[in-house]
């Protein structure tokens, strides 16, 4: 019975702190979509090249500063860390609607990029910390369901802003939670179960002795520079980078897409590009719930993927005249895309130990930044040239089909063989 309330009370007490964290960190880095789309190129006389690398600038920044921030948040503290990026990411994503030209939005895309860097392997490394192996698929899914969570209201939210007031006042409003949020995350978040009041000292033992046990069975890595070489490493990390191509470019213009094939403003725009982050919840649930339950994360990455690609060249296929059969398929590729994350960032650590897993996921997730930047641009750039979707559906059925036959090289034994070891835990069969 103690074990049953220790793994309830721990998805009670931290994934909500760390679900509207990481849900924060998205608006602000999304919202750039709908400025685009309704008048800011115009306002701050930008070429469609310029409003692409504007738009895509956010994630260079965002690629450099994602190891540097593993690493401090592994070596020293991730609620420092997380407070100072809160305060930070807010007042820049504010003052992005104070800019009188596009030279100040170069400066703000960027610095906003290296703030919010820190924020997702922060939270990757705080979950190890919290939740063991056969919770980690649905603890890394709740984190990152902030993602499509935040873009399905933002979407309508910022919709009805960017109409009834203006694209500066959108910024404004929607940059201010978290810099209120900081305080109230340093007020609930506990570094380590070693410092909650809220758990007995058997609790406390608990849980640090299932989690060294697990440390037990993966071979030990000397330093980061070993674990970056490891061939899963590198083969996670190209994947990722093909991966968020498609994720992306699809994220940050799908408004701009919606606009422009039906000719509507941006509250419709708003409602018709949140629902394919509901469906990526939904898909995101089943998949993280599945990926546990199997404890067989391969299966659970690719075929979604995989699905997402066939969306897109269906779209593609349809071309311009089938508007809302191709919105259909816009929305299977949205949920599809999404559906894998927490099986995905469930495997680095069942395949590298606690001192470099961080910074692994790190690694990875700046490849995935690197790809969400090329997305970003080129997705745009082929919109505004073109005149349609069509050749940036392409790019993106392509990214996904070569990420999904990445995830297929990678060798079993590694993210899939810990099925086998897995015997009765006393704090992981409690929660569902």
């Amino acid at each position: 019975m103690d074990n049953l309330k220790l793994a309830t009370r721990r998805w009670w007490v931290i994934m909500p702190i760390v679900f509207i964290t990481y849900s924060l960190a998205y608006l602000d880095r999304a919202n750039y979509g709908f400025a685009a789309a309704s008048g800011m190129a115009k306002d701050l006389a930008m070429t469609p090249g310029l409003s692409s690398l504007l738009g895509a600038l956010f994630f260079l920044g965002y690629f450099f500063f994602q190891v540097p921030g593993a690493i401090y948040a592994e070596k020293r503290s991730v609620k420092k860390l997380i407070f100072a990026s809160l305060i930070a990411w807010g007042a820049l994503a504010s003052l992005t609607g104070m800019v009188e030209n596009a030279y100040w939005l170069i400066a703000i895309r960027f610095m906003l990029g290296v703030v919010e860097a820190v924020v997702m392997p922060a939270m990757l490394v705080y979950l190890c910390y919290w939740f063991t192996r056969a919770e980690r698929s649905r603890a890394n899914t709740f984190l990152i369901l902030g993602n499509p969570v935040t873009m399905l209201w933002m979407s309508v939210v910022s919709g009805y802003l960017v109409q009834h007031f203006s694209w500066r006042w959108m910024f404004i409003i929607e940059g201010l939670p978290a810099i209120i949020w900081a305080f109230i995350w340093w007020r609930l978040a506990d570094e380590k179960p070693a410092d909650a009041t809220w758990l007995s000292g058997q609790q406390k033992q608990d849980l640090a002795a299932t989690l060294a046990a697990e440390q037990e069975g993966i071979k030990p890595v000397k330093n980061y520079a070993e674990a970056f070489r490891s061939g899963k490493v590198i083969i996670l990390s190209v994947q990722f980078f093909c991966w968020s191509i498609g994720v992306y470019g699809f994220v940050l213009w799908l408004p701009s897409i919606l606009k422009q094939g039906q000719e509507m403003d941006m509250v419709e725009a708003g409602w018709l590009s949140a629902l394919p982050y509901l469906a990526a919840a939904i898909a995101m649930l089943a998949v993280s719930w599945g990926s546990d339950r199997i404890q067989r994360r391969k299966r659970f990455v690719w075929p979604p993927l995989l699905l997402a690609a066939l969306a897109f060249y269906g779209s593609y296929a349809l071309g311009s005249d089938h508007f809302w059969w191709s919105y259909g398929l816009l929305v299977v590729a949205g949920a599809c895309m999404y559906a894998p994350y927490g099986p995905f960032f469930a495997i680095v650590p069942e395949v590298l130990p606690a001192n470099v897993a961080g910074g692994a996921m790190a690694l990875i997730n700046s490849m995935g930044a690197l790809g969400s930047f090329a997305g970003s641009y080129l997705v745009g750039y082929l919109n505004s040239t073109t005149g349609n979707p069509g050749a940036s559906y392409l790019l993106m059925s392509g990214a996904l089909v070569l990420s999904a036959v990445l995830t297929l090289l990678l060798a079993p034994g590694g993210c899939d063989r810990v099925a086998a070891k897995a015997g009765a835990r006393p704090l992981t069969a409690h929660h569902s």
